[in-house]
């Protein structure tokens, strides 16, 4: 069988190297499913691998397909293999049905102008499995297709497929993937729905500071900021899928791509907090314009918004990863937490190959080793306490009770001060007043120096007391600035 040396079909299933897709099969002898090398399930251990050069040769050893990455929409390997004319020549007779009927592998061999069992060679040669397996395997491939991306009747599908009766269709689907087609059909998981809402808010709404802010921040694999427009994956319910934003006129235009309906008003709820879309910021600019230092900046950005998070528990972890380091160390930091210990999705799931990763839940993080993070044991220790915290009680870090409650949860945790847990709760709990007052940025803007000194967190607070209940805006005016954008 034409196959790449065993390690380098590994390195390529460890890689998910689009390149060999097609052109080898891996079946895992732990699960007893046979997968593309693309596919976004966690890489089984070297030792639980086998690798086949066609589908087939993977059904013929006894591993039924994947239902995440579907082999069935897998590239045709028939044109790459190119070194067998006559095996191309009867893929394509078997593609156009020479063995769907009553006619057998004699039939197909006399066709070719070759011999029975020189044509059984080439197949075992090529492609590791007998004509009339492989013919098997791609009605049963081609059958799931039709299933999975279309509505058309099961007879139809069975029709379509090559299969000479409904009861044939039905027995291959049993033996094959264990279940019925219309099973298949209902339990689809990686079907995903895309609807596309407009969210409201009240103008005007500065897109570009919001996108620069999550720009700054976002973490590779999970979110992407690029043409004007803010995408990254999301998990509710362990389903996962993803959303886009984008702005128009007076709306954001969302896309969302999950696979169940009954979770898009939730999903449309952290949206609008996460772009802060019911603030009144016209009320907002006028109490915080009569401060003078912040009047030209308020003045330059008066759409400026508060970005919130998608997720508590996230941003929980992303504030201890910030502690006292720059916003891009940051995002380092939390781009190789989500490597190591994310969840890895498919294009299929969010419709870019470049989000390839969920944000670990709290579980997850809890039970990793997390030594490969180049920060200090007692930061690390934090991260596990968090996630040890959060797994134990869901609610923890839910935007719920009141702003001292949450802050009282927080600060019981090791790790958490008053600079994260404010942040925290700027952000994850949307409050207004919130006010990180230890924070770098905001005590070395110049809007807040006094005679050329930086100010301490105690008087920047009582500067601030003229802001309330407006001091997150303020903080975030102050940071756009510090940026330069304001």
């Amino acid at each position: 069988m034409s196959l790449p040396p065993p390690d380098i079909c590994y390195r390529a299933l460890q890689t998910r190297d689009p390149s060999l897709d097609g052109r080898i099969f891996v079946g895992v002898t732990s699960t007893g499913i046979y997968c593309r090398p693309i596919c976004p399930a966690r890489t089984p251990k070297r030792e639980n691998v086998r690798f086949y050069p066609s589908a087939a040769a993977a059904q013929e050893a006894g591993f039924r397909p994947c239902l995440r990455c579907r082999p069935e929409i897998s590239p045709d390997a028939a044109a790459w293999r190119g070194t067998s004319n006559t095996v191309s020549r009867a893929l394509a007779l078997i593609g156009e049905g020479l063995l769907d009927g009553e006619n057998g592998v004699e039939a197909l061999a006399d066709r070719l102008g070759v011999g029975e069992r020189q044509l059984r060679r080439l197949f075992d040669q090529h492609l590791g499995a007998p004509p009339i397996a492989v013919a098997q395997t791609r009605r049963v491939l081609f059958a799931k297709q039709l299933i999975q991306d279309t509505q058309l009747s099961m007879t139809d599908v069975a029709a379509a497929s090559g299969f000479g009766s409904v009861r044939r269709f039905n027995d291959a689907f049993r033996n094959l993937y264990r279940r019925s087609p219309s099973e298949l059909r209902r339990k689809r998981g990686g079907g995903v729905s895309t609807v596309t809402l407009k969210l409201g808010f009240r103008a005007p709404y500065d897109w570009e500071a919001i996108a620069g802010f999550l720009s700054a921040r976002a973490i590779p694999g999970v979110e992407l900021v690029e043409d004007g427009r803010y995408t990254r994956t999301i998990e509710i319910g362990g389903h996962r899928g993803s959303v886009e934003v984008r702005p128009e006129a007076r709306h954001l235009i969302a896309t969302i791509r999950f696979p169940k309906v009954n979770a898009l008003l939730g999903i449309v709820a952290r949206l609008r907090r996460l772009f802060d879309l019911d603030a009144d910021v016209a009320s907002i600019a006028a109490h915080l314009s009569g401060d003078a230092a912040l009047k030209p900046l308020i003045s330059k950005r008066p759409g400026l918004r508060t970005p919130g998070a998608w997720d508590g528990f996230e941003l929980a972890i992303r504030a201890i990863l910030g502690q006292q380091i720059t916003v891009t160390a940051a995002r380092n930091l939390a781009g190789r937490l989500v490597e190591n210990v994310g969840v890895t999705v498919g294009p299929e799931v969010t419709g870019d190959a470049r989000l390839s990763k969920v944000f670990p839940r709290p579980s997850r993080v809890a039970a990793a080793d997390l030594s490969f993070m180049p920060m200090p044991r007692a930061r690390i220790a934090a991260l596990t306490a968090l996630a040890e915290a959060a797994a134990a009680d869901p609610k923890l870090l839910d935007p719920i009770g009141t702003f001292d409650e949450a802050l009282e949860r927080l600060l019981a945790l090791p790790g958490f001060g008053p600079w994260t847990a404010q942040y925290w709760a700027l952000r994850a709990l949307r409050d207004s007043d919130a006010f990180p007052a230890a924070d770098v940025g905001l005590l070395r803007s110049p809007v807040v120096a006094e005679a050329g000194r930086r100010p301490t967190p105690k008087a920047l607070l009582e500067r601030a007391e003229a802001w309330r209940p407006w001091r997150a805006y303020a903080a975030q005016h102050l940071w756009t600035a510090e940026a330069g954008g304001g």
